[in-house]
């Protein structure tokens, strides 16, 4: 048996999008995922978030379940078109008294609020002025970001400006199958840019306002292998997926291999705005990706689908957590010690409850128990781990593939709204009481 430090910050993570549900309540404005969502055949079940996990009415409960857990941490986002909206001009009092309520009941509870400003759901109106193509945009972030922390920076102290700024710029305005659904180069390059000039612009403006506020950039990072199968395939996808968004932040400059397209959306003095040195490094982390070539894809690359006969979750995905190991390290060789948190990490599996009503997910329990332990393996060679946040707390609107994948450790009954804490979320509550990962 191996422990964790004792002051290892356990945590789950969730995103507004996905369990708020209530669309239509409380002054909330349109997002580009409920406008995404409404279109033929963009979801995988033809459902929306619009009921979700109707954590806006259930968040009491939801609260107590983390709370029953053990955690100590709870990342969430807010959700801008229930704070701003149109994503500029007025602000929404019902909304921002919903977020103070809720993290006042976190802190109540002994509960670690980490705030994320943008989990991917832009307020409708700026995009159709361009939304993250549109430079102003990250001025409007700016904005926005500084209201949130007039109502909430008395009590919030860990704030990530953007969650996976490359899955709403590769998979939303690349390829196309995230909101807002656009198969365009100049698009993901163009909001590439925006994205990260916004993360540099709030962050200064956010420490100037609250100079002990931990801040920090969340990007999923996944290793692309096998990359002799095709080498210029796999460089460039590991420059647009690991490196387009991290590059900026440590060094002010972006890979040489994309600088070119990147070219038209930079102005004089970004590169001072760019680099911001983070208080953290937050990593998503799920699994590996291979590349290749492709002329029908607008990136001019795609991802390949994990090949038969390896291990998987119910979404497909390759189960490597070596691939966790590596990825740190490799964080580590390539940007410097910086303390780093998993922000995100877990599976889907296919969880039904049982005669009894309980929900057996051992295919999860087992995922988490070997990835703990290759995060315990980094720390062990001299990397900075100081927490771990769990993908995800409750199943709930997974994008593209609506219900039908379930990554929570609480299940969810949609048409009941009823919360089942399955097998993983015990083996959670053991972890956390005891600190210590079972062999």
């Amino acid at each position: 048996m191996k422990s964790f430090p004792n002051q290892f910050l356990w945590g789950v993570s969730t995103s507004s999008y996905q369990i708020e549900g209530a669309i239509h309540s409380g002054g909330r404005g349109e997002s580009i995922w409920d406008r995404f969502s409404s279109l033929p055949g963009r979801i995988a079940d033809g459902s929306s978030g619009e009921m979700a996990c109707d954590h806006y009415h259930n968040w009491e409960e939801d609260l107590g379940l983390i709370q029953e857990m053990g955690a100590g941490a709870y990342r969430f986002s807010t959700a801008w078109p229930r704070i701003q909206p149109l994503g500029s001009g007025r602000f929404n009092t019902e909304g921002l008294q919903f977020y103070s309520r809720l993290v006042d009941g976190l802190l109540s509870r002994g509960i670690e609020p980490w705030l994320c400003l943008n989990h991917w759901d832009l307020p409708q109106a700026l995009q159709e002025k361009g939304g993250w193509t549109n430079r102003d945009t990250a001025m409007r972030f700016v904005e926005y970001g500084w209201k949130v922390l007039e109502v909430l920076g008395d009590r919030v102290k860990h704030v990530i400006p953007h969650n996976e700024p490359n899955v709403l710029s590769i998979l939303g305005h690349g390829i196309g199958i995230h909101a807002p659904g656009l198969q365009d180069a100049s698009a993901c390059f163009a909001s590439a840019h925006h994205l990260n000039l916004s993360h540099g612009l709030v962050s200064r403006e956010l420490k100037i306002c609250q100079s002990d506020l931990q801040l920090g950039p969340v990007v999923s990072l996944q290793p692309v292998i096998e990359q002799d199968r095709d080498q210029n395939a796999s460089e460039r996808l590991d420059a647009l997926w690991n490196k387009m968004f991290l590059d900026p932040v440590f060094f002010g400059t972006y890979p040489e291999i994309l600088e070119e397209e990147l070219k038209p959306w930079i102005h004089e003095g970004d590169s001072e705005i760019l680099q911001f040195k983070p208080d953290f490094f937050g990593l998503n982390h799920y699994t590996v990706m291979r590349a290749q070539s492709s002329g029908k894809s607008a990136l001019g690359v795609r991802i390949m689908e994990t090949p038969a006969g390896l291990p998987v979750t119910d979404s497909g995905w390759e189960i490597r957590p070596e691939a966790m190991l590596e990825q740190l390290l490799e964080f580590r060789e390539r940007y410097g010690d910086v303390p780093i948190y998993i922000t995100e990490n877990g599976c889907s599996s296919p969880d039904q409850s049982d005669a009894s009503g309980e929900v057996q997910d051992p295919l999860r329990t087992q995922y988490l128990r070997d990835y703990l332990a290759a995060g315990l393996e980094a720390m062990e060679q001299g990397v900075d781990l100081r927490g771990w946040f769990f993908w995800s707390l409750l199943d709930n609107f997974e994008w593209a593939e609506g219900y039908t994948k379930r990554f929570g450790l609480i299940y969810v009954d949609y048409e009941t709204q009823q919360r089942i804490p399955k097998d993983s979320y015990r083996f959670v509550q053991k972890l956390i009481q005891e600190n210590t990962l079972p062999d």
